[in-house]
């Protein structure tokens, strides 16, 4: 039988890696949350813009905001780079919150939640997306979040530990057969899901975003349909190293006969809040992903 495990040397370099992470994780943790997320978006700040994430965070902002000068982008893009490094750093230290009696969440429209659970709560890679995890899984209602496997094993295992840390057990794989069963079967049995429906999917429908289409993924309106559970919007918002989650009403779904038609203006819905969100605090958004067709990130290189 053919021998299908990775390389020596690729699993070496998982060791190192995972031990870099273990070292890194073990520091963070000696240090207060809110210190630890001013350090992350300071470091952000000034390693960012030396990186090939950079560029590609310069041209989805200038798709997205074409009247905008060179100096408000430059101004996002430093304001950007600061999310993402407080979310990074403040990642290892998640564990520390508590959602429902500490200070640090505020929680807005948690009725909604309640009254229209259990539901399929969508929504995007918003300030530190993994809190909003964390007022799910606090939340006494079961609720399995979607995740994308980590291509270093021993970082998506330990990943996968912390998230358990602060709550969050019922994960599924974003992608596949298995995990869009595993999905149907909790809504079936009562339970929520929550899926993050604003990155490239190729299989999905071409959806205008921000006045250019973009490759969406279908299932959560898929889901919903079929099921018949609510599509409930969820975003969240940070201040330095506090946070707001709102908890929105659902979006309402039409039901003419044309499943197909009916999936594809759910979707643009689903975007339309997508966008909604980001304009409100396009800072706060995830922009090092390449949320659009290669071929956009080119023609704005010329």
């Amino acid at each position: 039988m053919p021998d299908n495990s990775p390389p020596l040397s690729r699993r070496i370099s998982w060791r190192v890696e995972a031990l870099a992470y273990d070292v890194v994780n073990f520091i963070l943790n000696l240090f207060p949350f809110a210190w630890i997320s001013t350090l992350g978006g300071f470091l952000l700040r000034k390693i960012g813009p030396f990186t090939s994430k950079h560029k590609i965070a310069e041209t989805g902002l200038k798709i997205a905001f074409p009247e905008a000068s060179e100096a408000q982008i430059h101004k996002l893009l430093d304001a950007q780079w600061d999310n993402i490094g407080r979310t990074f750093a403040e990642f290892p230290l998640l564990h520390r919150i508590k959602a429902f009696s500490g200070k640090r969440v505020e929680i807005v429209g948690l009725e909604i939640f309640k009254q229209h659970n259990p539901a399929i709560i969508i929504t995007g890679h918003f300030a530190n997306w993994e809190v909003m995890a964390t007022v799910l899984t606090q939340s006494n209602s079961p609720v399995r979040i979607t995740y994308r496997k980590i291509n270093n094993p021993y970082i998506d295992a330990r990943v996968r530990k912390k998230r358990e840390a602060y709550g969050t057990q019922f994960l599924v794989q974003k992608s596949g057969h298995k995990g869009g069963r595993e999905l149907f079967e909790a809504l079936n049995n009562g339970e929520s899901i929550a899926i993050l429906n604003d990155q490239k999917f190729n299989t999905g429908y071409s959806i205008p975003f921000f006045g250019e289409n973009a490759m969406t993924a279908q299932g959560a309106t898929r889901l919903a349909l079929k099921t018949g559970r609510p599509l409930l919007p969820m975003a969240i918002t940070r201040n330095g190293a506090k946070f707001t989650v709102t908890f929105y009403d659902p979006i309402p779904l039409e039901t003419t006969g044309d499943r197909e038609n009916d999936v594809f203006n759910g979707v643009l819905k689903i975007t339309q809040f997508i966008e909604a969100r980001i304009r409100e605090k396009p800072e706060q958004w995830f922009w090092v992903h390449r949320r659009w067709p290669k071929t956009l990130y080119k023609a704005h290189k010329n």
